[in-house]
């Protein structure tokens, strides 16, 4: 080998071996203390994105089915339309005021059991008001 090559294996070596021995291994440890809170952290943004989903299909739901019963379409139609867009076992709430129609759709969502640190369930709400179209009953 030339010198030169030589030289930097032996400055190589030289700060490998010129580590003290509480230095070693530090890296993993940090990296031991540090990757379960990443985890966590991540753990609980993919839940805070379930429950902001969530909340879209509850507006979803809420304009959906308001706007049927606007149109003058059945309140079952109207509430099965609610259903399919809302997330299961979300509460549906139509009532009729003079010629607006309102409906009101919550839904709890459940904190992740999978966390090791429970998180209390969250109340996602929507509400939507129509004015009835048509003879202003919006029933045909």
């Amino acid at each position: 080998m030339s010198d030169e090559t030589s030289g930097k294996l032996r400055v190589v070596e030289e700060s490998v071996r010129g580590r003290s021995a509480p230095e070693r291994g530090s890296v993993t440890a940090e990296a031991a203390v540090v990757l379960p809170i990443v985890a966590a952290f991540a753990l609980a943004l993919v839940w805070m994105v379930a429950v902001g989903v969530a909340q879209i299909q509850v507006v979803d739901a809420a304009r959906d089915a308001a706007r049927s019963l606007a149109r003058g379409d059945d309140l079952e139609s109207a509430v099965a339309a609610a259903h399919r867009a809302a997330p299961s076992h979300a509460d549906i709430d139509v009532s009729f005021a003079g010629d607006t129609v309102h409906v009101s759709v919550t839904s709890e969502q459940d904190g992740p059991g999978w966390l090791l640190v429970p998180l209390p369930a969250l109340t996602v709400h929507a509400e939507s008001t129509v004015e009835v179209e048509g003879d202003g009953t919006g029933r045909r």
